[in-house]
């Protein structure tokens, strides 16, 4: 976490991150390269600037595959949660390899002639345009999302409008697949390509439907209430120690209960940084601890440790006939609370 505006909190991590991120890209364009050499030998051979266009956005379409596949993964496999904590980096790395995949573009097909090289690419001597500009759009999209990646839009549009904003990587992705689809598809005869775009749509479609699937079930099962209104949360020994339960409310908000020991405490399941899920977080230090990007709060009161000033609501718990019941309506963001034993009110 931040206290002031810092362009990129670089810590040794994210470089060492960011450092073999980029030599993956550059091994990723030399490898395709080489096959495609190998592939197409003389006299079948295609042009050096034609395989890096092709190269750099084959690698694009690869890291927009990765950067939508780490939410699900993360909600259906915990132990990958720990992808999500660089996923801005890699979708910044996203836009760059789409920027440099659009620079050799419009460079080799539209900087020989008078007319702009954007323009030249992008309409048609009839002023028409096709599938270079759906590109175009993508690239514009993801352009977006990368400015405005910082910490600074975040804070400033708050993280509801911000995280709708950043929903458009999915039209990103619809028009980069109608960008290859009325592109490169229409004159590429080996079936390997369109096979592998239709394969990694069903696997992104596929992940996205099981993660939502599992949401929902959990949802509609914890919408228990007793006749005074609270809402069961189920066996307090159930829950992992430093683990939470989320249980979705009648408003459809959502609550982490988290186990401390044999202690119990109840915050919003939103993280005040990026809206992250953090109820499948952890316990760390004695805080829960969003998997997202590590924001933490204390469980009792819901305030993040000095000297950050994050705040989230809180609720109140009780354990009746071993069952453990939240009540539904929250405190303010902040509010100390008092956290109930597991074995409070008949639980064994």
């Amino acid at each position: 976490m931040s206290v002031q505006y810092r362009a990129v909190n670089w810590t040794r991590h994210k470089v060492v991150y960011d450092l073999v991120l980029a030599g993956a890209c550059v091994a990723f364009v030399g490898v395709f390269m080489v096959m495609s050499m190998v592939v197409h030998p003389p006299p079948n051979e295609v042009s050096p600037p034609i395989l890096v266009m092709r190269a750099l956005g084959t690698l694009a379409i690869v890291l927009l595959h990765v950067v939508l596949a780490i939410g699900p993964l993360a909600r259906l496999w915990p132990r990958t949660t720990f992808l999500l904590a660089n996923r801005r980096h890699l979708g910044v790395a996203t836009f760059l390899v789409a920027g440099l995949h659009a620079f050799v573009v419009y460079g080799f097909y539209g900087g020989f002639g008078v007319e702009n090289p954007v323009l030249a690419v992008l309409v048609r001597p009839d002023g028409s345009v096709g599938f270079e500009f759906v590109g175009f759009l993508a690239l514009l999209v993801l352009l977006v999302m990368a400015a405005t990646s910082h910490d600074f839009w975040l804070a400033l549009l708050g993280h509801g409008v911000w995280k709708a904003m950043h929903m458009a990587v999915y039209v990103a992705y619809a028009l980069v697949v109608a960008h290859v689809v009325f592109g490169v598809l229409r004159s590429e005869k080996s079936l390997v390509f369109p096979l592998l775009l239709l394969g990694g749509a069903l696997v992104l479609g596929g992940l996205h439907l099981v993660a939502g699937g599992r949401e929902w079930r959990r949802d509609a099962a914890s919408s228990d209430e007793s006749e005074d209104g609270w809402i069961d949360v189920g066996d307090p020994h159930e829950i992992p120690d430093k683990r939470a339960r989320v249980v979705c409310l009648g408003s459809g908000n959502r609550v982490a209960v988290f186990r401390d020991g044999d202690r119990l405490s109840a915050l919003s399941n939103v993280c005040a940084h990026q809206g992250g899920p953090l109820g499948e977080g952890e316990i760390l230090d004695g805080c829960a601890t969003c998997p997202w990007h590590g924001y933490q709060y204390h469980t009792e009161n819901g305030q993040s440790p000095p000297p950050y000033t994050e705040k989230i609501p809180t609720y109140e718990l009780r354990v009746r006939g071993g069952r453990v019941e939240v009540n539904p309506r929250p405190n303010e963001p902040g509010t100390p609370t008092t956290p109930v034993s597991i074995t409070e009110g008949g639980a064994s």
